[in-house]
C-alpha cells in the first residue's frame, strides 16, 4: 500500500509513493523524509536486492552539495562489460547548481541497467528536480521515510529487522524491545542488530530482559553516551540506576564496545559520510555520531579504552569477583577519554 506523501508535496504525484520496506528497483528512486534510519535501511535493502540479482553490481556514492559537473553522467555511462550500476546521491536538499542541472538532464536520458537513488531530507532546495521526478520524468518511484511516532510503527520496523535476518521474535519480546528504545529509532535499530548477532535461537521476552532489563528508564547506551562525552558523574549515576533496575553487566559492556569500536573505525578516516560509511560497512548516521563522539579523543586513548573493554568483558563474565566495580572502572577510563582517570 502506498505511503502518504509528505507535507511538502502540493499535488498528488504521478509515480508510486511507497513506505521504506516496500522499496523496489526503478531507474530513479527518490528517498524523502527526515527519518534517516529508515532511509538507510531502504537503500541498503535495494542494494542487497540488486546485488543478489547480479553480484557484479557497481556501487558509487556522490555528495550533491560538493558535486562537480559531469560526475553523474560519467558514473552512469555504459561500461565495457555492461555491469549494472547503483548510484547513491546524498544531501540533495543541499545540492549544488551543477548537480541539479546534471540530474535534470539525466532524467531525460536515464541509463539502462542503472539505478539512481536520490536522498532528499526536506526543504525547498531542488524543488524543480523533485517535481520532475514526481511528475513521472525518468520513470521513478518515491520512498517516503517519515518519522515513526507510534509504538505500533516502531514495532513494525523492529519486526522487519528480524524478519529480514531470518530470525523470529515473540510479540511480547517485540513490545518490550520497543518500550526500551521508544525514544531513539537509531538505538532501537542497533539493539535489533545486537540481538540478531549475539542471541542464539528465537528472541523471547526473557532474552530481551537479559540484554536490556531496566532500559525503559535508563539504558546501557545512555551510560555509554555519558561516559564517552566525559560526564563521569552522570555516567556513574546512570550505571547505578540501570543496575538497580535489573540491567545485566554483559550487554552493558557490549553497548560500550559497540560505540568505541565504531569510533575506532572512523578515527582518522576522511571523506563524506556516505563514502566513509560505504568503505567501513557502516551507516552514514553511525559515522556522523562517531565523529561527534571522537571530540577530545586521540589514538592512544582509544587504544587504552579498547584494552579496558576487553578486561571488563572478561571481568563481568567471571574473571573477577566484582563485575560492578569492573564496570565503574571502565566508566572512569572511558570518561577520561583513555587517560588516567584519577
Amino acid at each position: 500500500m502506498a505511503a502518504r506523501a509528505s507535507g511538502s508535496v502540493k499535488a498528488k504525484a504521478a509515480i508510486p509513493q511507497l513506505p521504506w520496506h516496500a522499496i523496489r528497483p526503478a531507474s530513479v528512486v527518490l528517498v524523502t523524509g527526515g527519518e534517516e534510519v529508515l532511509a538507510e535501511r531502504a537503500t541498503a535493502m535495494l542494494r542487497d536486492f540488486l546485488r543478489a540479482e547480479d553480484p557484479a553490481l557497481e556501487v558509487s556514492d556522490l555528495e550533491a552539495d560538493g558535486y562537480r559537473r559531469g560526475e553523474l553522467l560519467t558514473l552512469a555511462s555504459p561500461s565495457l562489460f555492461g555491469e549494472p550500476r547503483l548510484i547513491r546521491v546524498q544531501a540533495v536538499e543541499r545540492a549544488s547548481d551543477d548537480f541539479l542541472l546534471d540530474a535534470l538532464d539525466y532524467l531525460g536520458q536515464v541509463a539502462d541497467s542503472t539505478t539512481l537513488v536520490l536522498r532528499h531530507k526536506g526543504g525547498v532546495r531542488g524543488k524543480k528536480l523533485l517535481d520532475a521526478i514526481r511528475a513521472g520524468t525518468g520513470g521513478g518511484i518515491e520512498i517516503v521515510c517519515t518519522e515513526l511516532k507510534k509504538d505500533a510503527e516502531k514495532q513494525d520496523f523492529a519486526a522487519t529487522e528480524f524478519r529480514a535476518a531470518g530470525r523470529k521474535i515473540s510479540p511480547g519480546a517485540l513490545r518490550a524491545l520497543v518500550a526500551a528504545f521508544s525514544d531513539d529509532l537509531a538505538e532501537l535499530a542497533a539493539a535489533c542488530r545486537q540481538l540478531i548477532a549475539d542471541a542464539p535461537g528465537d528472541i523471547s521476552e526473557a532474552v530481551v530482559a537479559r540484554y536490556y532489563g531496566g532500559r525503559v528508564e535508563t539504558s546501557s547506551f545512555a551510560v555509554a553516551d555519558a561516559a564517552i562525552a566525559g560526564r563521569r558523574g552522570d555516567a556513574l549515576i546512570a550505571l547505578r540506576h540501570a543496575l538497580d533496575s535489573g540491567a545485566d553487566p554483559v550487554p552493558m559492556v557490549a553497548a560500550f564496545a559497540m560505540k568505541v569500536r565504531t569510533m575506532a573505525k572512523v578515527s582518522g578516516v576522511r571523506g563524506g559520510g556516505a563514502q566513509v560509511a560505504s568503505s567501513l560497512g557502516l551507516a552514514p548516521w553511525q559515522v556522523d555520531r562517531a565523529r561527534r563522539d571522537l571530540a577530545g579523543w586521540n589514538d592512544e586513548g582509544l587504544a587504552r579504552a579498547i584494552e579496558a573493554l576487553a578486561a571488563t568483558d572478561a571481568a563481568v563474565k567471571g574473571a573477577e569477583r566484582d563485575p560492578v566495580f569492573a564496570l565503574e572502572r571502565l566508566v572512569g577510563v572511558i570518561a577520561s577519554r583513555g587517560r588516567d582517570p584519577r
